[in-house]
């Protein structure tokens, strides 16, 4: 199966990615390779990586296969599309091809903090984050000057019980509307629903600090510091139904020690937050993300 993602003209030429997905098995490389070959290609970069459990933590004889390949190729994405349509129907393989560089149509929810929204802006605008923010959703209006700053637009609509259903089908338009491939939630309080989670399955990709589970509820950090945490970090991962336990993308940590107030833990937590989700979206937005069942392979 092929995911159909936005391109450019098909008469233009240049770099490609591929990513692909099969049941592991002799001569998968041969055969792809052999593919891009046959469409006057050159592989730049070729990552693999076989797994002989079956992506969520079994050895029940399900390996499967995963690929990302850097191309340079002087003939058009249709060429390119129509060889490596042929090896993927022959391997039974999922795959996606793409334009190295295109920025991904992404959508940002947001609630009152403001220290991921920025640095996603900001590495967008300097280049260094290969997305396109046509739109902030928020159920508050306290970041509509930092949108404006970035000159990105902005909406909030209050979120209650009785409007959650009227809120989640904004996100559900935005997405169709805007054409959007990447859902992040730069420190969005509010739960989505498990109909929303499905209808957005590995394209949503949220943030949460380390404390998680051990510090739970309003404060976290003065709970942490009443503790003596020695280690402060920040999870990113896909968005499920399970609060928090999705398919982990990226990871970091640093020390402390007790010397930090309540007031620099949050400074340095806020800090890993965003370098945290800011990583995981460059990873997905570079292709170098891939689901295995409940985890990721991850190549950099």
């Amino acid at each position: 199966m092929t995911i159909q993602t936005p391109t450019a003209n098909d008469t233009e030429q240049g770099e490609w990615v591929l990513t692909l997905v099969c049941a592991d098995r002799p001569g998968i490389v041969h055969t792809v390779s052999g593919a891009v070959v046959a469409a006057s290609g050159n592989i730049v970069e070729l990552q693999q990586f076989s797994s002989a459990e079956d992506g969520n933590g079994g050895h029940g004889g399900g390996g499967r296969f995963f690929m990302r390949v850097h191309v340079e190729a002087p003939v058009a994405e249709d060429v390119m599309r129509e060889h490596l349509d042929r090896a993927a129907v022959q391997l039974g393989a999922d795959w996606t091809l793409d334009r190295v560089g295109r920025p991904i149509r992404t959508l940002v929810l947001a609630s009152k903090a403001g220290h991921c929204l920025n640095d996603l802006l900001f590495r967008q605008r300097s280049g260094w984050l290969p997305v396109e923010i046509p739109l902030v959703l928020s159920n508050h209006p306290d970041l509509a000057p930092l949108a404006e700053f970035y000159g990105v637009p902005f909406a909030d609509h209050v979120v209650l019980p009785e409007t959650k259903v009227e809120f989640e089908q904004r996100i559900l338009d935005a997405v169709e509307e805007h054409q959007i491939e990447l859902i992040v939630l730069a420190r969005y309080m509010q739960i989505l629903s498990p109909e929303l989670c499905r209808a957005l399955a590995g394209r949503a990709i949220n943030i949460h600090h380390s404390f998680l589970p051990g510090f739970k509820g309003a404060n976290p950090y003065r709970q942490a510091h009443g503790r003596g945490v020695k280690l402060i970090g920040a999870t990113a991962h896909f968005v499920t139904s399970d609060l928090d336990e999705g398919p982990i993308i990226e990871q970091n940590v640093v020390r402390v020690d007790h010397s930090k107030s309540v007031k620099e833990l949050v400074a340095i937590g806020q800090d890993e937050e965003s370098r945290t989700l800011t990583e995981a979206v460059k990873l997905f937005a570079e292709r170098r993300v891939l689901l295995d069942g409940s985890r990721t392979i991850i190549f950099r």
